[in-house]
């Protein structure tokens, strides 16, 4: 099952077995019902066939001698009571006779006699009443076998539905876990990557209403605006980029993005935080545009997550180069901080990872690596992470460039 929250998973789990249990008991009671009236049908089967076989001997009785196997026959005459010889001890139906003998009509029931059941018949014939009696160990045998049987079958379909159901209740669910898991990962993903721009389009917008409010020069307050607007755009195209990350049919992207300038746009977006650090900061790049095929705005988060995590690393440098190599763009991120601990290199693009021990100077990582890796490989390329020389660590973010046909976006 994809994976989604625990308390997703459990409820996810519940309605699997809700399934389970439903289509469960919906088998045992189709199961039940059938073999209810198989059941039926074979008894009224049974009785029908004895009813005939009782019928018949008795129109062609000429005497008690030698009727049918497992049948025994009584005639009551003027002059006697005449019976199959060995007849079982019970038999006849006294009270059949005595009521059939008196001018009642012919009568068929069944009669137990010394632990034995019987299906008797009782008419006259002239002056004579003749009774026979069919033994029915056959017959119940018969059924014993039948209902043994269904309970097989029954207890087998039911085993049967069982696994059926919970494979039928797992498919039926993995829809709505892969939904959940689409559904907290765009929460996760947004929340992450629209904190920093947010908080700096509230603040360009906090200091331009103070600004405003002590009478600032409208004309001064241009470079302010265009700023904004700038940031406003970037968030949106952020929006953008994240709705199309988490629908799985979008696209593939298609536009040609200069990464010269997003790597320019990303240095100079986090020159700011790298001078409170004291962190020196640059780009470098040995042609004037390097056009990679890409979205601008999944592009543009790639390289502000990799330049932020370097700045928050370094001791006092880092460097941005953007070129190509054969058929692909290449950005590399280095920084001279505390490198990587071998241990995480081969998580370190794994959602939430980090250090196991968090030490003072140690590199930690959480959700914006690996967003990297899942822009990268939207976008058919690649992101890996090596220990530098001597100190520090080395990014490296590799996609196809764009064709020589493409516009720019």
């Amino acid at each position: 099952m994809t994976r989604a929250g625990g308390g997703d998973r459990a409820t996810l789990r519940r309605i699997a077995l809700r399934m389970v249990a439903q289509t469960v008991l919906s088998v045992a009671a189709i199961a039940a019902g059938l073999a209810g009236v198989a059941v039926l049908v074979v008894l009224r089967g049974q009785h029908a066939a004895a009813d005939n076989l009782l019928g018949t001997t008795i129109a062609r009785a000429d005497d008690v001698a030698d009727p049918p196997a497992g049948i025994w026959l009584v005639a009551e005459t003027p002059t006697g009571r005449r019976a199959t010889p060995g007849t079982p001890a019970g038999l006849p139906d006294r009270t059949a006779l005595a009521e059939v003998a008196a001018g009642g009509p012919a009568r068929t029931s069944e009669y137990r006699a010394a632990g034995r059941e019987y299906r008797v018949r009782t008419e006259r014939r002239g002056r004579v009443v003749v009774q026979a009696a069919l033994d029915l160990r056959d017959s119940h045998a018969e059924r014993a076998r039948l209902v043994e049987a269904l309970l097989l079958a029954g207890g087998l379909g039911v085993l049967l539905a069982t696994g059926a159901g919970a494979w039928l209740g797992h498919r039926a669910v993995q829809p709505m876990a892969t939904a959940l898991a689409v559904q907290r990962r765009f929460v996760s993903d947004a929340s992450h990557e629209l904190r920093t721009p947010l908080t700096l389009l509230s603040t360009r917008a906090q200091l331009l209403r103070r600004r405003l409010l002590r009478g600032a020069d409208p004309g001064a307050l241009r470079s302010d605006l265009d700023g904004l607007v700038v940031d406003a755009s970037r968030l949106a195209a952020i929006l953008e980029d994240l709705l199309l990350a988490a629908d799985p049919g979008a696209a593939a992207p298609t536009s040609a993005v200069n990464l010269v300038e997003l790597a320019g746009q990303a240095v100079e977006a986090a020159a700011a935080t790298a001078g409170e650090q004291a962190v020196a900061i640059g780009s470098e790049h040995d042609q004037p545009a390097v056009w990679a095929l890409g979205t601008e705005g999944g592009l543009r988060r790639a390289l502000t997550a990799l330049v932020d995590n370097a700045v928050r690393h370094a001791t006092g440098r880092v460097v941005v180069t953007v070129g190509s190599r054969g058929e692909h763009a290449v950005v590399e991120v280095l920084d001279d901080g505390p490198g990587i601990d071998p241990e995480m290199l081969p998580r370190l693009f794994d959602r939430f990872a980090s250090t196991a021990r968090p030490t003072r100077g140690a590199r930690r990582y959480g959700l914006g690596l690996a967003l990297v890796s899942e822009i990268a490989t939207r976008h058919r390329g690649t992101v890996t992470a090596e220990n530098a020389p001597g100190s520090g660590a080395l990014f490296r973010l590799t996609v196809p460039l764009a064709s020589r046909q493409l516009p720019p976006a």
